[in-house]
């Protein structure tokens, strides 16, 4: 079956591509095993220098690439073409900090075991697959690639098969900038496709970032076969208000936390937990906020919202709205369809959400913002934990030790005070429960797909 590109904004199809035959895969997969041997041993100067270069590339194909972006997943052009910036600052964080991530560290008194020197090392491993997904097309795959290849690692990439274009251009964008040819290519493959390649034995790891349910079955296969993974999966990220909040500006960022990528990201902020001293007024300010954004045409450069990814994304959003309302939900904002081509949802804003909904469990992947009242910071603390996932957080206080209360309570991979949750080259990221496992980004990001390897001299 082709795999093809369907703009969301008009539900056309755009262009169609025949995926990779089994030829082709195991050409890809030979090329990246050559590529390793010769990858691996290069230096970090030399690294750091081709990684330049493909920032160097995405810089110049900015604009090409913020189109392509928008016309396959609906992103709001400016927002994509901050995409495409962000991975070119990503690749050249990592060109500059690789070497000093992976230096050799020594005991600083080795006789204590016997030793004349002891210390450990790091060591690539080879081949690892990447399954991404179509939200950040491009930002999701450079988060893993730059680090990987910087390691002296090499990727195989499985995108999403609605992002064809932005998989294509990663397939060039490193050996254009210098990389030994095959250190990074994409496998045009439908996710059935991906279990074959996994239990390939020259494949030595895999990341995937997506639903809980791809991470669960690709965790499986990779630990059939003892293969380390990396996975980010879902979220349903709480944004809590305290009394002593900003009002405005938690009001103003939590439209953001919530709207950006037309609601579609796994870190966005979804349930917004508002002490019962400033809930009226945070939600007036939110749903007022939430009602004046534009919604239309992404190309459109003063659009804010665009259309939901996929057909089957919208129904599903109608879905849980309906679901909520109909079991008493009240709908302060939205909650409709436009009158517009295409897979839109209006930003919806909605209150009195209870434990028998869907949307008090589900992640809602689109511009839809619960919110509920609480009556103190247990209470909070309790909502925002009272779900299987545990991706990121944010706490909106003034008071340095309620700031420190929820940072040692929340369940979550990252906790943002008085901010949203942004990922950034230079921290960590990833979550726990059916969040995921492992890390991405800074130190840990790059570390995660080596061999830590302990060195002991006589």
């Amino acid at each position: 079956m082709a795999i093809a590109i369907t703009n969301p904004t008009t539900g056309e199809v755009v262009e169609t591509f025949e995926p990779h035959d089994e030829a082709e895969v195991e050409r890809r997969i030979a090329a990246a095993e050559g590529a390793f041997e010769a990858l691996k041993g290069t230096t970090f100067a030399q690294r750091a220098e081709w990684m330049r270069k493909a920032a160097d590339l995405l810089e110049a194909d900015v604009e090409q690439l913020a189109r392509n972006i928008t016309i396959e997943m609906g992103r709001p052009i400016k927002q994509a073409r901050a995409e495409v910036l962000k991975c070119a600052k990503g690749a050249r964080f990592y060109a500059d900090n690789a070497e000093a991530f992976l230096a050799p560290e020594q005991l600083d008194d080795p006789s204590k075991v016997g030793a004349s020197a002891a210390g450990t090392r790091w060591a690539p491993i080879g081949i690892v697959l990447a399954v991404m997904p179509w939200n950040y097309p491009l930002w999701q795959v450079l988060r893993f690639a730059a680090p990987a290849l910087m390691a002296g690692n090499v990727g195989l990439l499985k995108h999403a098969s609605n992002v064809p274009a932005s998989a294509l251009y990663l397939d060039t964008l490193f050996e254009r900038a210098g990389f030994p040819a095959g250190s990074f290519h994409t496998l045009l493959i439908p996710a059935s496709g991906v279990e074959r390649v996994l239990r390939d034995s020259r494949i030595k790891a895999a990341t995937l970032t997506g639903s809980e349910p791809a991470g669960r079955s690709l965790g499986s296969i990779a630990g059939s076969e003892v293969k380390h993974v990396v996975l980010e999966l879902g979220g349903s990220d709480p944004f809590i208000v305290m009394p002593s909040a900003d009002l405005d500006k938690a009001s103003t960022v939590a439209v953001t936390a919530r709207n950006q990528n037309n609601g579609q990201s796994c870190i966005a902020a979804k349930r917004f937990i508002v002490h019962a001293d400033v809930y009226d007024e945070f939600l007036r300010l939110f749903s007022e906020k939430v009602a004046a954004l534009k919604v239309g045409d992404p190309l459109d450069e003063s659009v804010d919202v665009g259309p939901v990814a996929t057909k089957s994304g919208r129904d599903e959003l109608v879905e849980q709205i309906k679901d909520a309302v109909d079991k008493g939900a009240e709908v302060v904002t939205g909650g409709g369809v436009p009158d517009l081509p295409g897979w839109f949802v209006e930003p919806t804003v909605l209150a009195g959400v209870t434990p028998e909904m869907r949307l008090f469990a589900e992640e809602a992947f689109g511009p839809v913002a619960t919110v509920y009242r609480v009556e103190s910071r247990e209470e909070a603390a309790a909502i925002a934990n009272g779900t299987t996932f545990g991706l990121s957080s944010a706490i909106w206080s003034t008071d340095e030790a309620e700031q420190d209360w929820f940072v040692e309570r929340l369940d979550a991979g990252a906790v943002f005070v008085n901010g949203m949750t942004i990922s950034f080259p230079e921290l960590p990221f990833g979550g726990i429960k059916d969040s995921g496992v492992g890390r991405e980004l800074a130190a840990a990001g790059i570390r995660e797909f080596m061999n830590l390897k302990t060195v002991w001299r006589g």
